[in-house]
């Protein structure tokens, strides 16, 4: 079996940071907007480095997606920047009418999503905007796992022609995939070899898929761990090979279990190999004010919720 450790824990928003302040150097065409968090998405390096190519929008994310669609036609590379929530439900609309309607290439790259906002509660959290934005056409939907794959994807995506919605979080999570990687959208990437479970799991969950599988290989369990970072499209390819060995599957996410990757997933299984599955996500229910370990533990989105879920879909077999 194969072990992931780590040395440090660091937030996925700062990796983002750090990809960003990359193509401030690489890439002349890309220019950043916030919504007035500058601090919270960690825009601070590009920003000092190309004050020129930053847009301070203020409280105003509807205006956001509308100036970022139009700067596209400019030939610009717009990387919008807010919380998840005002990345998606306070402006679905725009979204939908000026960027995914006409295929504008525009980064909308999402903070503080999920649960573990923590302490800021459920107004502020938001558990559907992976299903809001994979139902719009033409939207590419990449919710990555560590430091290291938010700095990977928010390079690669500046190279993808089309909207494209990035999704990360505020806690500090550890750091266990390679610095050097190469992400590749659309292409999931196998973790762990097994043969008698499938978990697939995506953002914060994917480590404690890792943890899950130490206990299980303890319980003589062999489980095969996928990091799904992309959503959609997703990698039906990766989840059918698998399924076809393992004869069962564990889907994780910080997120409603409506309109996430587990039911992208059922698809893929409905339409083509029908596999007992199991859900590790919230019951379609909003979030609550607590630290984000209190809230990852009481809505059942950690390892122990796995190995769980696990143990009860191999009886379905």
């Amino acid at each position: 079996m194969k072990t992931y450790t780590y040395t440090e824990k660091k937030d996925t928003r700062s990796g983002f940071g750090a990809g960003l302040a990359e193509l401030g150097k690489t890439n002349p065409n890309v220019v950043a907007l916030c919504a007035d968090l500058i601090g919270s998405l960690k825009m601070n390096q590009f920003i000092d480095e190309n004050p020129e190519r930053f847009f301070q929008i203020g409280i105003a994310e509807a205006n956001m997606m509308g100036i970022a669609a139009g700067l596209t036609i400019g030939g610009k590379i717009p990387f919008t920047g807010t919380f998840a929530n005002f990345s998606t439900g306070r402006v679905y609309d725009q979204i939908r009418q000026s960027i995914a309607y006409s295929n504008k290439n525009v980064k909308i790259c999402a903070s503080h999503a999920g649960l573990t906002l923590g302490e800021d509660g459920a107004t502020h959290q938001i558990l559907e905007d992976i299903g809001l934005m994979k139902m719009l056409p033409g939207m590419v939907v990449i919710n990555t796992c560590d430091y290291n794959q938010t700095k990977a994807a928010t390079i690669a995506i500046a190279d993808y022609d089309g909207p494209v919605y990035l999704r990360f979080g505020r806690p500090a999570v550890p750091v266990f995939m390679p610095e050097d990687q190469v992400f590749e959208i659309g292409k999931a990437v196998h973790l762990q070899e097994g043969s008698d479970v499938t978990i697939v799991a995506t953002g914060h969950l994917v480590w404690e898929a890792l943890e899950a599988a130490k206990v299980l290989h303890e319980k003589g369990i062999s489980a095969e761990v996928i990091n799904i970072h992309t959503i959609k499209p997703l990698d039906d390819k990766a989840i059918l090979d698998s399924v076809a060995k393992t004869g069962c599957i564990v889907t994780a996410e910080e997120h409603n279990f409506l309109g996430g990757l587990g039911e992208s997933v059922s698809r893929v299984l409905a339409l083509n190999n029908p596999t007992p599955q199991e859900f590790v996500a919230t019951n379609d229910t909003f979030g609550e004010s607590g630290t984000p370990a209190q809230l990852m533990s009481k809505y059942g989105l950690n390892s122990a919720a796995i190995i769980e879920k696990a143990l009860k879909v191999i009886g379905r077999k």
